[in-house]
């Protein structure tokens, strides 16, 4: 029999992924199960090891992906199995998580558990709302309740005749469905009408929005906003605060829920970009990068040759052709003598890392561009490409139109990540996805082969390029964004025109 494993319940913020605790990342890194709530961030299981197993329970009050019962079965059984099981909850564990539930649970069937305590929403959307739940000017004590009753209770359980007086500040938590009752409740039992309230909704994410009035008028205020679920209800002189210590700026994309298909070691560049201008990226990562193994004589053999020149169509393939080079007992040495052309920036500034200097980046970051601008090609003209095993062949064939000899080296492959699609079903299934990112035409097949062409066709899609959108239109999506810069800024650039355009139609 195998040993038990542990479940570590580890909070994992109120949504802003940069919350998360150092103790919760270390366990998140290592855990072979991954059991993730809807409001953990996605862009967190990007730290997860490509081998661990990722389980979404999200629950919403509409649905519920698992029953508590069966989150908790689960749970037991992974561990049980001897397996190390990171419970990524939304918040704190143990506040208002259920993770004392599930602790009960684990310690009933012998299993070892630890907790991770993590930031819970209860202080953290009202700080990125500008609001200080104390402070000695205007509050010493502050509460935190439920506003959501429990499921088969016949009465209610929050005393809010006591609460209203209790605290100087009053924190509502999953609240929203019974937001009018709850302010009447404590406006009956004393808490003065005038006193300043807020709705905070999505607090530290993109979507961030706050409704503010007194307490006789927050919910009126709220519907005529349209303010929905997750949202907390803040009480007391504090929220008179936010005028001036209002801090978390919105962007041009804020409102924006942005989905990154970008491979996982890649994609957290574009997601810090848009989280930049105020979206919130959700992280489905459909590809993965599998280096292709090149024989360590052939390459040793190939090196050394004289080449004109070494081409290098993505920054991938930078990084791979590295890693051969190093198994070969080689370095960028084995360059020498060879110029260095770049298909463009974001591959050129692969390069300049390594070390590498750079003599060529075409006009536009495409293969054409690459291939017809590429100077000194002469008839017998030797080029090396280091590429992707399913790339276009459009660069070779132009090469060798003007007289090139080309060598094409297939140092990667790009393959569906299993673990992406994963989270791409599920947060397709949760909605609210506003603009699918494609920068690949890889990526635009990957992503219709996984969900179907009639799904992939409901969202409008951002691509990076030409290519990638000609591909995207061949499948008959909707390609609401094309970069004129072949690149992330391109991309970014891009996107904010899209949003600006939006928001301004909205307004006729």
């Amino acid at each position: 029999m195998s040993a038990r494993g542990t479940v570590y319940l580890v909070g994992a913020g109120p949504g802003d992924p940069g919350l998360i605790t150092r103790r919760g990342l270390e366990i998140l890194r290592t855990a072979d199960v991954i059991v993730y709530d809807r409001l953990a961030s996605s862009e967190l299981l990007l730290e997860a090891r490509a081998e661990a197993r990722l389980v979404y329970v999200g629950k919403s009050p509409e649905r519920h992906a698992l029953s508590q019962e069966e989150i908790n079965h689960l749970l037991a059984e992974e561990a049980l199995a001897g397996l190390s099981v990171c419970r990524l909850k939304g918040g704190d564990p143990f506040v208002f998580g259920r993770g004392g539930e599930e602790a009960d649970h684990l310690h009933a069937q012998g299993v070892p558990f630890v907790v991770v305590p993590g930031v819970t929403s209860a202080v953290a959307a009202p700080a990125y709302a500008g609001i200080p739940v104390t402070d000695r000017r205007a509050a010493s004590s502050f509460a935190v309740v439920t506003g959501h009753e429990g499921a088969g209770k016949s009465e209610r359980s929050v005393n809010w005749a006591a609460l209203a007086q209790a605290a100087d500040t009053l924190v509502v938590l999953m609240g929203m469905q019974s937001l009018r009752e709850n302010v009447q409740a404590l406006v009956e039992a004393g808490r003065a009408p005038t006193t300043p309230a807020a709705v905070v909704e999505w607090g530290t994410t993109g979507r961030q929005r706050a409704a503010y009035a007194d307490l006789a008028r927050i919910a009126d205020e709220v519907a005529a906003q349209g303010l929905g679920h997750p949202a907390i209800l803040v009480v007391g002189e504090v929220v008179g605060l936010h005028e001036r210590l209002a801090w978390f700026a919105r962007g041009p994309l804020s409102g924006r829920r942005v989905l990154v298909t970008r491979p996982r070691h890649q994609a957290s560049a574009l997601a810090e970009l848009l989280r930049a201008q105020g979206a919130e990226p959700v992280i489905a990562s459909v590809l993965r990068v599998e280096p292709a193994e090149v024989a360590p004589a052939r390459l040793r053999a190939l090196m050394a040759q004289q080449w004109e020149w070494v081409l290098f169509t993505s920054a991938n393939g930078v990084a791979c052709f590295r890693e051969q080079l190093l198994k070969a007992g080689l370095d960028g040495r084995a360059l020498a003598g060879a110029r260095l052309g770049a298909i463009g920036p974001g591959t050129a500034a692969a390069l300049r890392e390594a070390g590498l200097h750079v003599d060529f980046v075409p006009s536009r970051a495409i293969a054409e561009s690459l291939g017809d601008e590429l100077p000194d090609i002469a008839s017998g003209a030797r080029v090396l490409l280091p590429r992707a095993a399913e790339a276009r062949d459009v660069l070779p064939a132009r090469i060798a139109a003007r007289g090139g000899e080309v060598e094409v080296l297939t140092v990667y492959r790009t393959v569906p990540d299993e673990q992406g699609l994963g989270l791409l079903r599920a947060a397709l299934a949760e909605g609210d996805i506003d603009i699918v990112t494609c920068t690949s035409s890889s990526a635009v097949r990957t992503l219709v082969e996984a969900i179907g062409v009639e799904v992939a066709r409901r969202y409008p899609v951002a691509c990076i390029g030409p290519i990638t959108a000609a591909t995207a239109r061949e499948y008959g999506l909707t390609v609401r964004v094309e970069a004129a810069e072949y690149t992330l800024p391109g991309l970014m650039a891009a996107l904010q025109q899209w949003a600006v355009a939006q928001t301004e139609g909205s307004k006729t």
